[in-house]
């Protein structure tokens, strides 16, 4: 797919799960409340614990299992929910779930994702609450994501899809 230049993203979305208007400010605020508070349930629950994961991994403990099958089904919940009850966006704009498809890479991306899970004790999410934390190392962790996102972006046409 021909890419586009920056103008025009900004006014014409690709499909109908992009956004089409900015943010307002109280909005963005929203949004950082439940960041914080969700970083709060992250904390409390201790899966940004390296230990809690490191005992998943080993399969020691079903502490983690529980939380991220808690998770599943609070979201296959929630998509049941916005589906049957046409919930829209706080912006009143229709929320539209498309199908997936499998792709091969995704195999591939899974396996590393996994492999940096492991060896650092984080997926994106826990990041920022281990860095609120005060788990500062975990910058090196968030960097490396970072760097990682923005390799893919420029190699992922070159990847199996």
């Amino acid at each position: 797919m021909p890419r586009k230049s920056s103008s025009v993203l900004d006014s014409e979305p690709d499909n109908q799960n992009e956004q089409r208007n900015p943010e307002s400010i109280p909005a963005l605020g929203r949004y950082l409340l439940v960041g914080i508070l969700f970083g709060i349930v992250f904390v409390k629950a201790e899966i940004i614990s390296w230990f809690r994961i490191q005992e998943m991994f080993r399969l020691d403990s079903f502490h983690m299992y529980g939380v991220i099958g808690s998770a599943v089904v609070v979201g296959m919940l929630s998509v049941f929910l916005i589906k049957k009850l046409n919930i829209k966006t706080s912006a009143g704009e229709q929320v539209v779930i498309e199908p997936k498809s499998f792709h091969q890479g995704q195999i591939y991306g899974g396996l590393l994702f996994g492999l940096g899970w492991a060896l650092t004790g984080a997926c994106p999410g826990p990041l920022y609450a281990q860095i609120g934390s005060g788990f500062l190392a975990v910058i090196v962790t968030l960097l490396s994501a970072i760097l990682g996102t923005w390799t893919y972006g420029i190699i992922q046409r070159k990847l199996p899809h």
